[in-house]
C-alpha cells in the first residue's frame, strides 16, 4: 500500500513538472538567455571581436554626463512620485471605505485614467502646461507670471502629476480590497476596548495592509520607470535637463548603436532594482511576520 502511495506521489510530481516545463522554457529563452547576452555585451569591447575588457564599459558609463543626469532625474522622480502614489491612494481607499454618498461614482472617476490612451493624455497635458496653455492663462488672470513648464526646472511637476493621475485609481482599488479583507472581529474588539480610529489604523489595519503596501510599492516603482512614453511624446528625444530620464539615455544610446554602454546601463539598472526589491521584501518580512 505504501509503495503504491509513493508511486502515486512520484507520478504527481512528474506531471506537475511537465505542466510547468513550458513556462520554464519560456523564461529561459525570453529572459535568462537574453539577460546573459546583455551581461556578456557589457564585458566585451564590441560584438565583432568579442575581446574581454572587464569593467571598462561600466567605468565609461559612470563617467558619462548624460547617464549621471538621467539616473539622478529618474531617482528624484521616483523618490517623490512613488511615496505620493502610495499615500494618496491609501488615503482615498480609507475615505471610500466609509459609507459616503457617491462612492461608486468616485471609484469610476479615479479608475477612468486607465482607460484613456497615453497619446490622448499627453495631448491634454500639452494643452494644460503649454507656454500659452490653460494653467498659465489662469495664473496670468490672477496677476501672476506664466511659466514654460515643459522647458523649465518645474518640468518634473508635470510628469509627477501625470503619474499620480494615471496610477492612483488602480492602487486605490488594491488597497480597498485589502481593507475589506481585514477581519471584522478584530476591529470590533478594538472598538469595544475604546481604541481610537487612528490607533486602529496604525496598529491594526496597517499591519494587515503590509503585504499590499509592499505590492503597490513595487508596482508603483516599476511604473515610475515606465514614464518614458509620456515624457517622450511630450518632449521628444532630448528634453529639458530635468525631464531627461534613464529611458531617454537608453533609447538614445541604442540609436547610436553603443551596445556595450547600453548593456552596462541595463545591468546596473537591474542590480539596483534587485537590491531595492530585496530590501523591501526583508522589511515586509520583519514588520509583517506577526500577521497571519
Amino acid at each position: 500500500m505504501k509503495k503504491k502511495n509513493d508511486c502515486g506521489r512520484k507520478g504527481e510530481r512528474i506531471f506537475s513538472n511537465l505542466c510547468i516545463l513550458p513556462s520554464l522554457i519560456g523564461v529561459l529563452i525570453f529572459f535568462i538567455v537574453p539577460f546573459g547576452i546583455v551581461i556578456n555585451y557589457s564585458l566585451i569591447n564590441n560584438p565583432i571581436t568579442n575581446e574581454f575588457v572587464g569593467l571598462e564599459n561600466y567605468q565609461k558609463l559612470f563617467q558619462t554626463v548624460a547617464f549621471k543626469k538621467a539616473a539622478s532625474n529618474t531617482a528624484e522622480f521616483s523618490l517623490v512620485s512613488v511615496p505620493l502614489a502610495i499615500i494618496l491612494s491609501l488615503w482615498l481607499a480609507v475615505m471610500l471605505e466609509r459609507k459616503i454618498p457617491g462612492r461608486s461614482i468616485m471609484r469610476t472617476f479615479f479608475l477612468s485614467p486607465l482607460m484613456v490612451p497615453t497619446a490622448s493624455v499627453v495631448l491634454v497635458w500639452q494643452v494644460l502646461f503649454h507656454t500659452h496653455g490653460t494653467l498659465n492663462q489662469i495664473i496670468e488672470a490672477f496677476g501672476g507670471q506664466g511659466v514654460d513648464w515643459v522647458k523649465s526646472a518645474h518640468g518634473q511637476i508635470i510628469i509627477i502629476v501625470m503619474f499620480l493621475w494615471k496610477n492612483i485609481g488602480y492602487n486605490m482599488i488594491l488597497f480597498m480590497s485589502a481593507l475589506a479583507a481585514i477581519p471584522k472581529d478584530i476591529i470590533e474588539v478594538a472598538e469595544l476596548e475604546g481604541a481610537s480610529k487612528l490607533y486602529q489604523f496604525i496598529h491594526i489595519k496597517l499591519r494587515y495592509l503590509s503585504p499590499t503596501i509592499l505590492f503597490v510599492l513595487i508596482l508603483s516603482l516599476i511604473n515610475s520607470f515606465k514614464i518614458f512614453r509620456e515624457v517622450y511624446l511630450l518632449t521628444g528625444d532630448y528634453p529639458y535637463d530635468k525631464m531627461y530620464m534613464l529611458q531617454h539615455f537608453m533609447n538614445n544610446t541604442f540609436n547610436s548603436l553603443d551596445y556595450q554602454k547600453l548593456s552596462a546601463a541595463a545591468v546596473v539598472f537591474s542590480l539596483v532594482m534587485i537590491v531595492i526589491i530585496a530590501v523591501l521584501l526583508i522589511a515586509e518580512n520583519i514588520f509583517g511576520k506577526d500577521v497571519e
